[in-house]
């Protein structure tokens, strides 16, 4: 398990950082560039939108090539692209411009970068122990989320906005050591045989049509992270402008929210070893949608009740990610692994732009609660997709398609 803490270890501070950058970024847009409501949404939308552009062809290259070069060269490209953002504002060149095209560049970096380290996973750890694996890189994923309003904070209080995006930058070239450190010798890529990257893209996308387990789960994933995204990018403004929560105390609200993905990431196995994989993916799903239509009330409970509207709806969220994350490590053929996840994730995450522009653009035309509350009912009518697919009918995932498929 060395070179898994290795791996651990340096996502886990990536993690850190990236998290710091996403409050430091739109924080720098507003505070210091003065951006409006949909400028702080497109930015949020930019550091997803490769996903829509270049997540399936991404996917077939991940296949062709050794993973840990590919995160490495990530990493890097990372580092470089946000260390940049403080190199500016120190000579006084930033613009909205700049932060726009490093978001954009650290998200080609983390579409190739997310693809590799999913299918990289499984070669440093196989079996029963990926699911425990997954639980503690999607713990360590939650205790970021906890932590960075309070770190962006005090980054951005003592040493200027820039700072958390720095921070980000530095966490890049602790990954890229860690991985350097890693033995284990991952299996040859199968040879493209002169095959067109378009007929092996169309093997993961066929793959995920066909099959009656990822189809649905990917629609849902979809809708889902249009609804959170939406309501995520807005939430801010709702907490300042709506709830007169002042700065120290949003950054407060947001990680007793995001405390909820802790708990989840701890009970996940427990409840999946209770309920069965499935339906336990089911139950924390239908727990956490509802959860979000409290989290626009206003009046006096209103901050007490979006802490527990947003800690429930994280808590059942991070549950759920860490059970389909396994399923699909653990259900897929390895030599289509990355077209797979590049095909699933090219819908799920590609709709998070599409969430962020909507919500800014909704926040902006018919009011951030209103917008908030449109969020919600759409997650929540989103968990139709489930219980319309054969999951409603299982206690565990499956471990394998019923009918193989050609990976060729």
């Amino acid at each position: 398990m060395r070179d898994f803490r290795l791996l651990w270890i340096g996502e886990t501070t990536s993690m850190l950082g990236s998290s710091i950058a996403g409050v430091a970024l739109p924080l720098i847009a507003v505070a210091t560039l003065h951006a409006d409501t949909f400028t702080v949404g497109l930015l949020t939308a930019a550091a997803w939108l490769p996903w829509l552009l270049i997540g399936l062809p991404a996917g077939a290259w991940v296949d062709r090539l050794p993973k840990r070069p590919i995160m490495l060269t990530c990493d890097l490209t990372s580092m470089a692209a946000f260390a940049s953002v403080p190199a500016a504002a120190w000579l006084g060149t930033l613009t909205t411009t700049h932060l726009l095209v490093v978001a954009v560049a650290g998200g080609v970096a983390k579409v190739f970068f997310t693809l590799a380290y999913r299918a990289y996973l499984p070669v440093l750890v196989a079996g029963e122990r990926l699911l425990e694996a997954n639980t503690k890189l999607q713990g360590s994923e939650s205790a970021a989320q906890i932590a960075r309003p309070g770190l962006a904070g005090l980054l951005a209080h003592t040493f200027g906005a820039v700072s958390g995006v720095l921070a980000d930058a530095i966490s890049f070239g602790i990954s890229a050591l860690c991985l350097r450190s890693i033995r284990t010798r991952e299996p040859v890529p199968h040879a493209s045989s002169g095959r067109r990257l378009l007929t092996e893209i169309l093997d993961g996308i066929r793959f995920v049509l066909r099959d009656p387990y990822l189809r649905p789960l990917t629609l849902f994933s979809a809708l889902s992270n249009i609804a959170l995204m939406g309501y995520h990018s807005i939430q801010i403004v709702f907490l300042t402008h709506h709830l007169g929560a002042t700065s120290a105390q949003t950054g407060l609200l947001l990680a007793l929210s995001g405390a909820g993905g802790l708990l989840g990431a701890t009970l996940a196995t427990r409840i999946a070893t209770h309920f069965g994989t499935a339906r336990a993916f089911l139950l924390c799903e239908t727990f956490a949608a509802p959860m979000m239509l409290l989290g626009p009330t206003s009046g006096d409970p209103g901050m007490a009740l979006f802490t527990t509207s947003g800690f429930c709806t994280a808590a059942g969220v991070v549950a759920s990610n860490i059970l389909t994350s396994t399923f699909r490590q653990q259900y897929c053929p390895p030599a289509l692994l990355g077209r797979i996840t590049a095909s699933t994730s090219a819908l799920n995450y590609g709709a998070i732009p599409l969430g962020g522009l909507l919500g800014g653009l909704l926040g902006e035309s018919v009011g951030v609660r209103e917008t908030m509350w449109l969020m919600a009912a759409i997650q929540l009518s989103s968990l139709t997709v489930l219980l319309l697919s054969p999951l409603r009918r299982s206690r565990d995932f499956p471990t394998a398609p019923k009918s193989t498929r050609s990976a060729r």
